[in-house]
């Protein structure tokens, strides 16, 4: 479908210096009844804020970058809550498109026994329209990284359109191309996301993708089967939930990082966390091993929190734990250590 000819985008901040880090993605609002209530049960529920690449917008904001995300929200009540939300983390909205024509994107919880149900109600959504042209605003150019997810693929042909522009034609020039393979399978079965992500991913710089993931959609079973099957970026990082991250570089062998023991409150959102930690440290220059350790320390935040998004420490105590030896980082137990700051 393609886009309203007269979008509305808000202005940008007199003097704002260019972003680092440009991220494009549907966010959504989120309604959530109260732990265990089942949702056709419930009177009254919560509204929330989610949305995978905004999220990652917000840490890379609260680690010290310039990170804008770049979007379509509706002109109404839950679009001006999720713009003011994603503000409200530090990150620059002023590429976020107001689409008049379309409603903002919704999903909503449904606690029970077995878990929770998700139920999606972003068809026809806002962000759903979103094409090439998204990317075309010239104040985005001179932005170090351009990183989007599996996500936004699913969500319209435009948008697919969308993601293949953004690793073919690579139209913010001289970023590096980060993907987030992210599949969501109540949006597309294995089978039908399962080529499109790989070409996409193959087609990146850097790929961030879960083990488990890997193997429902391509049936790799370790590290080094994922990065056979994806030659093409320069790094691949296939993280393993809680027993670690492993890099897999064109150019060096293998370099894996064991997760920190965290008590776990809830693990939505940490895959967006460690994004965000990685992606600083390589805005930062840190070396490999050091990447994979920001990316860690940061999801920890987040699984030791309620909801999608979680406050960080000073950048104080992630330095301290960045340049721990390696027999500290190994048993290093962060379960009821609260982060300093």
């Amino acid at each position: 479908m393609p886009s309203d000819p007269r979008p509305d985008r808000p202005p940008a901040p007199a003097g704002s210096p260019p972003v680092e880090v440009a991220t494009v993605g549907e966010t959504m609002v989120v309604l959530c009844p109260a732990p265990g209530e089942p949702l056709e049960d419930a009177e009254r529920v919560a509204v929330s804020v989610g949305g995978a690449e905004s999220n990652v917008a917000g840490y890379l904001a609260r680690l010290g970058h310039r990170a804008a995300w770049v979007s379509r929200v509706g002109d109404d009540p839950f679009g001006r809550a999720v713009v003011r939300h994603v503000a409200a983390t530090g990150v620059r909205v002023d590429h976020v498109t107001v689409d008049p024509a379309a409603p903002t994107g919704l999903y909503v919880k449904d606690p029970g026994p077995a878990g929770t149900a998700v139920h999606y109600y972003r068809a026809g959504s806002a962000a759903s329209r979103m094409d090439t042209g998204t990317l075309a605003d010239p104040r985005l150019v001179g932005a170090r990284v351009l990183h989007l997810s599996g996500i936004t693929p699913a969500l319209s042909p435009s948008c697919r359109a969308l993601a293949e522009h953004a690793v073919t034609d690579r139209p913010l020039p001289g970023a590096l191309v980060s993907f987030d393979v992210n599949h969501r399978a109540r949006l597309w079965p294995a089978e039908q996301a399962a080529p499109v992500l790989r070409d996409l991913a193959d087609r990146s710089d850097l790929v961030f993708v879960g083990q488990d993931e890997a193997y429902a959609l391509w049936g790799t079973t370790d590290p080094a089967a994922v990065r056979r099957l994806l030659p093409g970026p320069e790094t691949v990082v296939v993280k393993d939930g809680a027993l670690g991250a492993t890099a897999l570089r064109r150019d060096a062998g293998p370099v894996f990082v064991p997760a920190p023991r965290v008590a776990v409150v809830e693990p939505v959102g940490a895959g967006d966390a460690f994004a965000g930690g990685y992606l600083a440290g390589l805005l930062r220059g840190l070396d490999p091993t050091r990447r994979l350790r920001l990316g860690h320390l940061v999801a920890a935040q987040v699984l030791g929190s309620i909801g999608d998004n979680a406050p960080l420490p000073a950048w104080s105590w992630f330095e301290r734990l960045l340049d721990a030896p390696d027999d500290t980082w190994s048993p290093l137990d962060l379960a009821g250590a609260p982060a300093e700051g």
